[in-house]
């Protein structure tokens, strides 16, 4: 593991919020694009790189931005370890709140702004804070995804409908996910036997099991990119990832299913979930049989407690 700095800022003590991106393989513009984004919002930005092929180094520098260092792993660890990785050292830099982001999202003008502001008040008013988290706008998809959290045995979607709305959900999506540093020290880092999906569904779940509770913050703003080109069904267009994202995405579930801690009706509401994209993603999602095998394996795979990098 190799720490390069770009101009960071010595003689910091305490900083208050330090963003944590994670790449592999970025398309260079959208890379740029988002440290240019944060370098305006955040004190620091650290860039860890999960083993590209390319020269994410290269594009960092071509950023001229004063306030971003990377960190360059030998090889893919995952997403959670990248994270845990950046995570420890913006614990050395002393932030108040470290901000998730994958490669492929852009934040708004204010979304950090308004990500800590409404923090801070939640934190001012005795809630013991999990994270907040934007609501985003995937442009190929019609309609912005709603906030989501189970009630009872039902799947509720919060939808933005009102700008200065502070939604109470069970988990966020880990990129644009600002979460206090003591409740990192206090919940833990991210799932690494994991490696990729279910992550922040299951830290979520977790600081919610040790009393912390998530919010969705509708006042903030982000563009982010989910999965692969959607597929269009009936009207609408649906979320489509790869067959090998699909394995981890069914493992991990079952995976989840298996903890005793994990509430017994959150269990049911997403199982049914993960059943219907079964059936709908062996037979709508290209190449079918693909798709298929990878989901099947990973049921399997999930069944038999196995974890970490499908080799």
């Amino acid at each position: 593991m190799n720490i390069r700095c770009h101009g960071s800022r010595p003689g910091e003590i305490a900083l208050n919020v330090v963003a944590v991106v994670v790449t592999f393989n970025p398309e260079p513009a959208r890379l740029v694009e988002l440290l240019a984004a944060l370098a305006t919002q955040v004190d620091a930005i650290i860039v860890v790189d999960n083993g590209s092929t390319i020269d994410v180094l290269a594009h960092i520098k071509s950023s001229s931005l004063q306030n971003v260092e990377s960190i360059a792993l030998n090889s893919n660890l995952g997403i959670a370890a990248a994270q845990n990785v950046g995570i420890a050292r913006a614990r050395e830099l002393g932030t108040n709140y470290v901000l998730l982001s994958d490669q492929d999202s852009i934040p708004g003008r204010t979304m950090v702004r308004n990500l800590f502001d409404a923090a801070e008040k939640i934190r001012a008013a005795g809630k013991r804070l999990a994270c907040v988290g934007p609501s985003y706008l995937d442009e190929r998809q019609q309609n912005p995804p709603p906030f989501i959290r189970v009630t009872g045995f039902r799947l509720e979607r919060c939808s933005v409908l009102a700008e200065d709305a502070v939604v109470p959900v069970d988990y966020l999506i880990a990129s644009g996910c600002m979460i206090p540093m003591h409740v990192l020290d206090q919940v833990g880092g991210m799932r690494e036997d994991l490696f990729i999906d279910y992550v922040d569904i299951e830290w979520g779940l977790r600081a919610r099991r040790c009393g912390f509770q998530s919010y969705g913050i509708c006042a903030a703003k982000m563009r982010h990119s989910l999965g692969d080109q959607p597929i269009e069904f009936l009207g609408k267009k649906l979320p489509l990832h790869s067959p090998l994202r699909h394995y981890y995405h069914f493992r991990n579930a079952v995976l989840l299913y298996k903890e005793h801690w994990v509430p017994y009706n959150w269990k049911l509401v997403d199982g049914w979930r993960l059943l219907l994209k079964y059936v709908f993603y062996s037979l709508f999602a290209k190449p079918r049989v693909m798709h298929w095998r990878m989901m099947t394996v990973g049921l399997w795979h999930g069944l038999c407690s196995r974890t970490g990098k499908l080799d």
